[in-house]
């Protein structure tokens, strides 16, 4: 399903993304180097080990990234103009290697944009759980929607 147009969305709809994604050693080395992150908890096996998590920690802008991606296709793919910010980010849950993440969304704002007739902002609240419906992951994220000439 492409993106909705501002003007398709109500307050309360909600969206259970069906692409699931299980982390690996390699999204989790590859992020933190390309994000010049050196966390020891990222990227050294031994230090992990002997952290009070026995093992690597994902690194948390990537499972945050990933919640989001998860969620284009079915929110804003082909609609939006911009994000316009992030808010409430929390992660009550270490991610490790392998564990499995989806995601769900929910829009808790509309608002008209003042400055562009033709679009909206949509303040959408992302969840992202593990394999055992554990949140690890949720933020808002607001972003500007073109609206829909038709609908």
């Amino acid at each position: 399903m492409a993106g909705r147009y501002f003007n398709q969305w109500k307050i309360g709809d909600t969206v259970v993304h069906e692409i699931r994604r299980t982390v690996t050693e390699t999204d989790n080395l590859l992020f933190s180097v390309m994000t010049h992150n050196p966390q020891p908890l990222h990227i050294d096996a031994e230090a992990a080990r002997a952290s009070e998590f026995g093992q690597i920690l994902v690194n948390g802008t990537f499972t945050f990234s990933l919640m989001v991606g998860l969620s284009v296709g079915d929110t804003t793919l082909g609609t939006l103009v911009a994000n316009l910010g992030y808010d409430k980010l929390v992660m009550p849950k270490p991610v490790f290697i392998g564990d499995t993440l989806r995601a769900e969304t929910e829009v808790v704002g509309l608002k008209d944009s003042k400055s562009r007739p033709g679009a909206g902002v949509v303040t959408f609240l992302h969840r992202c759980l593990n394999q055992l419906d554990e949140l690890v992951c949720s933020c808002e994220r607001s972003a500007l929607l073109k609206r829909s000439e038709t609908a």
